[in-house]
């Protein structure tokens, strides 16, 4: 029997390592196994390391500063499927944590984690690379990255995986990137709406508010908005607003068909559905605050279309508004005021507001919320504008207080606001006095003070809708609110320098106003802007005008011309030509100058400032002016008298009535000093009045009227003077002589007894305005003026009982007393120009032309 052999083993190679079993409770040994080229290790490394980062962020940290991250993402494409998926699993939940991400953005690992998101790849690998993905997603460069990769279109198809983790993950991701713009247009090129949308019908409250947001943002965008629409998105929508057990998605649901209806299209498919009545009545009983305010400011938004505020209109959006308006929120009356502003716009909603609205705005004005304050104001200018039905009802809802009283805040808008609705209002006359009565004028002169231009450009409005009444301009001069309101006339903006200009136009109706405004500079600076084709308006042609109408005195400075319509009344006074822009002097102003060889300054004025009795008689009123003129110079008897009486006296009595002397004195120089400044009364050109009214108003014609008056004037002023004598008229060494007597530069008129042509001239159309006779006052050039008279010559026989014009005649007060000549005659040119004259050529006449030039320059 033979014995069975032994089988022998054969040695291993050298090389060979059995297999072993590693263990480890080290971190930095697990993460160094990454390195390892066996797919074993790796596998339990990484299902290790994605263990132990899960438990929390310390884990991720730790994790981090060991350098897992740059291991693990190599070892997301591995083509162990095991490994690939621990290493991805493990990279997105290190992605939760900001630390971790911040390293990510260094490594160029998208690609690999987009790559896991394939339909072939496991469910969880498509959770947990879409986990990494949502994490990322909330950097912004990472958005732009994801998207460059092709991050978007792979997301969308995961919308629809059965896996609700996927969903949820892939959802946030998107929900992240489309707040980019480029992404938003990016899910809009593939259809990525309508699986979104699909999400509404998701059973996890999480991927449907996801959905939502998603759906919230993209609606901001008008392409995604027309393509929400065109999926029949709002359909889905309004199913969830009518599933109850959705309420909690109704703020978030509304907000985006709100947004839908910023689109006049989108406002139409709705519209054609039924679905925007019925959106319009949950937005009005909805009970989420936030999501009716959102929804109400979408409609403002879309009603800024004129086709939409008619579709809202006719689907009774007002009534929706005012309902809103008696929400006790804040916010939400706030969004309503708002809205109304805006339908205000379409005149159907006009009218539709007055019953339903206008009575629950006017209560707001006096809210504790500025907010609140600024949209009711807005919302009523809005309604008030070319609406006097409006109006009215704004005026009986007892709005006109609490708008005046807002003028005072100190919020631009609400001032803005307010401005505009008392402009709207005070076009109707009863409402413009209730309006005055309330401070108006008064509480405008604050904004009339405004760095803002539309606060001063409504201002101005202000004061020109309620300065056409005496008592408004009365209050605004009272106030100061003229200053600044000149002032605006500097400003660069065109509708403030505009409007400044309408306000002043209309301040300008009576000479205490025309005189302040003058007073700050209006003048001069309506004139500048006038020499501007490009900064002249036609209120600052016309406001220069009305100026000049109620300020002849003015008006003659600077035209050098006043109509048979302009009367020179008390208080006007000549101080010659003034260039365009030039300054000029109030009456007080040049009383307060030292005397100077200047021409003077001629005063027309009868008003009494003494508190003396009117109506004397001309011999009294001569005497009255003969006794003021002797109470100056007291006689010499009575100093000689007090003088001797004094010398009876003690020396310490004396001394003491000196001393009682002085210090009265000086009370009377203090009194003097602050007595304010009154105009000198002219009682000899007062004299006169009494006197052509007495025996030259009673002439049965017109031009014997004018030919008694040119006399009269002539032997006032130093009677005829021939042409030839006329060097010998030394009329200027006259009125140098009473402007020393006075000391003063200012001389009445009726102390001139020597006067030329342009005194003459002025005594003339003074006079012939106190008693009715038309004439017109023209300046020439050196010392020449006249009057124009207008007279209707006698008709030839064969044209008797046909409308015959009248004739212009210039009337001589120098020469010829009381010759009447022919506008445009020789005689008429001669006399109204020195240098026509037929002896300009003699050596007098020359050294008179120089002198006359030189004078009328000074």
């Amino acid at each position: 029997m033979g014995k069975k052999q032994k089988k022998e083993v054969e040695p291993s190679p050298k090389d060979a390592f059995n297999s072993l079993v590693i263990e480890s409770r080290n971190v930095h040994t697990v993460v160094l196994m990454l390195d390892s080229p066996e797919d074993e290790i790796l596998l339990k490394a990484c299902e290790a390391i994605y263990k132990f980062a899960e438990k929390g962020d310390e884990n991720k940290i730790s994790l981090l500063a060991l350098g897992a991250i740059p291991r693990l993402a190599k070892l997301i494409p591995h083509e162990d499927k095991q490994i690939h998926m621990y290493a991805t699993m493990a990279f997105g939940v290190m992605a939760t944590n900001s630390e971790v991400r911040k390293s990510m953005r260094q490594l160029n690992f998208l690609p690999s984690i987009i790559a896991c998101l394939a339909p072939d790849d496991d469910v969880v690998v498509h959770e947990l690379a879409t986990l990494c993905l949502a994490s990322m997603s909330i950097d912004f460069t990472s958005k732009v990255e994801i998207h460059e990769k092709g991050g978007m279109e792979p997301l969308i198809h995961l919308l629809s995986s059965p896996d609700p983790d996927v969903q949820k993950n892939s959802i946030e991701c998107i929900s992240n990137l489309v707040k980019d713009y480029v992404c938003r247009a990016a899910l809009n090129e593939i259809n990525g709406i309508f699986p979104v949308l699909n999400l509404l019908n998701s059973e996890y409250p999480v991927i449907q508010h996801l959905a939502l947001q998603t759906l919230i943002t993209i609606s901001t965008d008008v392409e995604s908005r027309k393509a929400l629409c065109q999926n029949d998105g709002h359909e889905s929508l309004l199913q969830v607003l009518d599933t109850p057990e959705f309420s909690d998605l109704h703020a978030d649901t509304l907000h985006v068909l709100a947004n839908c209806l910023e689109e006049a299209q989108n406002v139409a498919i709705i519209r054609e559905t039924g679905a925007l009545e019925k959106l319009l009545v949950l937005v009005a009983t909805s009970t989420f605050p936030e999501a009716q305010r959102h929804a109400t400011n979408a409609i403002t938004r879309s009603a800024r279309n004129s086709e939409t505020r008619h579709i809202f209109h006719q689907d009774g959006l007002e009534k929706v508004l005012v309902m809103l308006l008696g929400i006790n929120n804040d916010a939400i009356r706030i969004a309503a005021c708002e809205a109304i502003a805006v339908m205000s716009e379409d005149e159907a909603s006009k009218e539709t507001f007055r019953t339903e609205s206008i009575a629950h705005v006017v209560p707001l004005l006096t809210s504790d919320n500025v907010e609140i304050k600024e949209a009711a104001a807005l919302a009523l200018a809005n309604l008030t504008t070319a609406n006097s039905s409006n109006a009215r009802a704004v005026f009986v809802a007892e709005g006109v207080e609490p708008l005046v009283k807002l003028l005072t805040e100190p919020i631009d808008g609400i001032v803005v606001n307010a401005a505009a609705t008392i402009t709207n209002l005070a076009l109707q006359e009863p409402i413009r006095a209730s309006i005055q009565n309330y401070g108006t004028m008064t509480a405008i002169t604050e904004p009339l003070k405004s760095s803002n231009t539309l606060v001063q450009s409504k201002a101005a409005l202000v004061v020109a809708s309620l300065a056409c009444d005496a008592n408004g301009r009365t209050e605004l001069r009272n106030a100061g609110g003229l200053e600044p309101l000149v002032e605006l006339l500097h400003s660069n903006n065109e509708e403030v320098k505009r409007n400044a200009c309408w306000a002043i136009l209309v301040c300008a109706k009576d000479e205490p106003t025309t005189a302040e405004l003058c007073k700050f500079g209006a003048l001069e600076i309506l004139q500048e802007v006038n020499l501007s084709s490009s900064r002249k308006n036609n209120f600052s042609e016309a406001a220069v005008k009305r100026l000049l109408d109620h300020n002849t005195a003015l008006k003659y400075a600077l035209t050098g011309y006043l109509s048979s319509s302009d009367i020179i009344a008390d208080g006007f006074y000549d101080p010659g030509r003034i260039k365009p822009g030039m300054k000029v002097l109030t009456l007080e102003e040049f009383s307060n100058q030292e005397l100077n060889q200047h021409r003077p300054i001629l005063l027309i004025n009868t008003k009494r400032t003494d508190g003396q009795s009117a109506g004397l008689s001309i011999d009294d009123k001569l005497t009255e002016a003969l006794s003021a003129a002797s109470n100056r110079f007291p006689s010499s008897k009575s100093y000689t008298k007090d003088k001797s009486s004094s010398k009876s006296k003690s020396r310490g009595k004396k001394e003491e009535e000196k001393l009682k002397e002085e210090q009265l004195q000086l009370k009377t120089e203090e009194e003097e000093k602050n007595k304010p400044w009154e105009c000198p009364y002219d009682v000899l050109f007062d004299a006169y009045i009494s006197e052509v009214t007495r025996n030259i108003l009673p002439l049965a014609s017109t031009k014997e009227q004018i030919v008694a008056l040119a006399t009269f004037v002539s032997d006032k002023m130093g009677g005829p003077v021939s042409k030839e004598k006329l060097h010998e008229f030394t009329w200027e060494l006259h009125i140098a002589d009473v402007k020393f007597e006075l000391k003063s530069n200012i001389i009445p008129i009726g102390k001139i007894q020597k006067g030329t042509y342009y005194h003459r001239a002025l005594l003339f159309k003074a006079l012939a305005d106190r008693i009715g006779i038309g004439c017109s006052l023209v300046r020439g050039n050196y010392t020449r003026a006249w009057n124009e008279v207008q007279l209707v010559d006698q008709p030839p026989q064969d044209i008797i009982g046909l409308f015959v014009p009248p004739t212009t005649y210039i009337l001589d007060l120098m020469h010829q007393v009381g010759n009447l000549m022919k506008s445009g005659s020789p005689d008429a040119a001669h006399y109204e120009t020195y240098t026509s004259c037929k002896l300009a050529s003699c050596k007098c006449c020359k050294q008179l032309s120089w002198y006359l030039d030189h004078f009328e320059k000074n």
